[in-house]
């Protein structure tokens, strides 16, 4: 296993990773080298880098082409084109979402860095312990996607193995030759199983980059209202001798108060600012991702029902797709409302923050202190297009609209 690991570690050498501070590695780093396999890191800009990136896109837009190939030029079942629309539509989304990454590189980059901001005080014990909860966390779920999702590949990949079908490939796609005997088929299943394996990885990394960067917002609100609920008592520690009713009285203590509380409504700022960005560029990838999902859960799960009795192989199949699908889409909202929640909080842990001892007469901080919480009172919603709230409420509400529709189509089927 210490093998294994000092292996993946060498070849995944990423220089985001080099560059990244402790907390930015603590969260980012299984993301930049998995970002860095599968061709998708925009720090590593060498020539070897950017022939084997540009090659592995290449690749995994060539299956698109070839998978709308195939179902533009076949008469097809409703069996088939299920299928067939499944996997095009999960990699024509998940290219849109890519773009929109990478053309907003820089904000990715600054929102990852801003856990190496000055601003983001981590100097007590308590704070420490917020910022491990949230990373164990972070590294619990991507865990579980990972294993999930390649688990899910590597059924994918292996069925057409032992199918009852002869000369079947992993995924339907047209090519511009027969492949009918043993060694073309061979070849085709290796060469098409590179381009969908690929392809397949640039989807699950397209919902990693969006929890890894989800995640490190909920640390900072929550270490932030940590700040402001202990703000009174971390100023009145360093003055031990003097009464904490009298303190206001104390020009010194005063002084490092304001700039305490100023410095906490800058970073509470700077947070806002990042949430902003991050739901601006999400927006609109977000809606394809309510319309895929919803799609998709309909799809499989029709799939899943209908190959039950039939084929036990592509039943198995369905349900991990099914499953992968169904967890990516929850985990999306469930931070994102984790967010919403976290950000209103920043408003109760202002109220909380000692104002009753005296410090509400410091020129300033009273109306400080209510612009923090007028601010909290608007809470940070992700909207997928504008439109919908992504939150566990709307996962519900998708997954019983998307059961709903599996049931009409079920009840053609047998009609």
């Amino acid at each position: 296993m210490w093998f294994l690991h000092s292996v993946w570690r060498k070849l995944t050498q990423s220089r985001a990773v080099d560059s990244a501070g402790p907390l930015e590695r603590a969260f980012f780093e299984s993301v930049y080298r998995l970002a860095f396999v599968t061709g998708l890191s925009t720090s590593d800009d060498y020539m070897g880098y950017m022939i084997y990136s540009s090659s592995v896109r290449m690749l995994s837009g060539l299956v698109v082409i070839c998978e709308i190939w195939h179902a533009l030029g076949n008469n097809m079942s409703l069996d088939e084109l299920i299928s067939s629309v499944n996997v095009i539509f999960i990699h024509m989304i998940t290219l849109w979402k890519l773009m929109i990454m990478v053309s907003n590189k820089k904000v990715f980059k600054k929102l990852a860095r801003a856990l190496e901001s000055p601003s983001f005080d981590i100097s007590t014990e308590n704070r420490q312990a917020i910022v491990n909860h949230w990373v164990l966390t972070h590294k619990k779920y991507l865990k579980v996607l990972l294993c999930l999702a390649y688990l899910t590949l590597a059924v994918w990949v292996l069925h057409p193995l032992v199918d009852d079908m002869d000369f079947n490939l992993m995924v339907d796609v047209k090519l511009p030759f027969a492949y009918d005997s043993p060694l073309r088929y061979v070849i085709s299943y290796l060469f098409v199983g590179t381009m969908f394996s690929y392809a397949s990885s640039m989807v699950i990394m397209s919902e990693v980059i969006m929890q890894a960067h989800l995640i490190p917002l909920v640390c900072q609100f929550n270490v932030l209202a940590n700040c402001f609920e202990n703000v009174f008592e971390e100023c009145a520690s360093e003055f031990p001798d003097i009464n904490k009713h009298e303190l206001v009285k104390h020009n010194m203590f005063v002084e490092k108060y304001r700039k305490r509380l100023g410095d906490l409504v800058k970073q509470h700022r700077e947070i806002l600012d990042q949430t902003t960005d991050l739901k601006t560029i999400l927006s609109a990838p977000m809606l394809g991702q309510l319309a895929c999902s919803g799609l998709l859960i309909c799809f499989v799960g029709y799939q899943a029902t209908a190959t039950i009795a039939e084929n036990l192989g592509k039943f198995v199949m369905s349900l991990f797709y099914l499953g992968y699908n169904m967890f990516t889409l929850y985990i999306i909202c469930r931070w994102c409302e984790e967010i919403t929640i976290q950000s209103q909080r920043i408003g109760q842990s202002a109220y909380f923050s000692g104002w009753e001892s005296g410090v509400s007469h410091v020129p300033g901080a009273r109306a400080t202190i209510i612009l923090v919480i007028a601010r909290s009172n608007k809470p940070l919603v992700f909207l997928a297009g504008g439109m919908y709230t992504l939150s566990l409420t709307s996962y519900t509400s998708l997954v019983k609209a998307s059961y709903s529709a599996l049931n009409i189509l079920l009840t053609t089927k047998h009609e």
